[in-house]
């Protein structure tokens, strides 16, 4: 297990992407809409791990509610794992309580599942895999 990414809950994507520009001296390597999630994402890679940028598309998105409660800023930690299902299973075994136990495609090419906050004290965690 790595850390693949820390998600930052934006409120205007423009103007974030300009502010980690500027912050870590290179444009985003990806950006892209996963209507799934009702999101639109940039990616930043930093050394072996990467910052993703996440604003609204749509006003009943999950990060939409986030802002609307909290302001901008770290939403979620992504674990990169090798075996998603044998993870989730792991960690159902150990009393994790999952938002969704059933991968679905997520953002850059990856298949995700999220643990509740209320299992993890207080931080959403995001489990990932490549998809294959």
């Amino acid at each position: 297990m790595k850390i693949e990414h820390i998600g930052i809950a934006v409120k205007d994507l423009g103007i974030s992407n300009d502010l980690f520009e500027k912050l870590l001296g290179k444009s985003p390597y990806k950006e892209e809409v996963v209507d799934t999630e009702g999101v639109r994402t940039s990616f930043f890679e930093i050394g072996e791990s990467k910052i993703e940028l996440v604003g609204s598309e749509k006003k009943d998105s999950a990060i939409e509610k986030f802002l609307e409660k909290n302001r901008e800023g770290i939403h979620h930690i992504a674990f990169g794992v090798e075996n998603l299902e044998v993870e989730i299973e792991r960690l159902k075994n150990e009393g994790f309580i999952f938002i969704n136990e059933t991968p679905k495609l997520g953002a850059d090419n990856k298949r995700i599942v999220f643990l509740h906050p209320k299992t993890t004290n207080g931080v959403l965690i995001e489990l990932c895999e490549d998809v294959k």
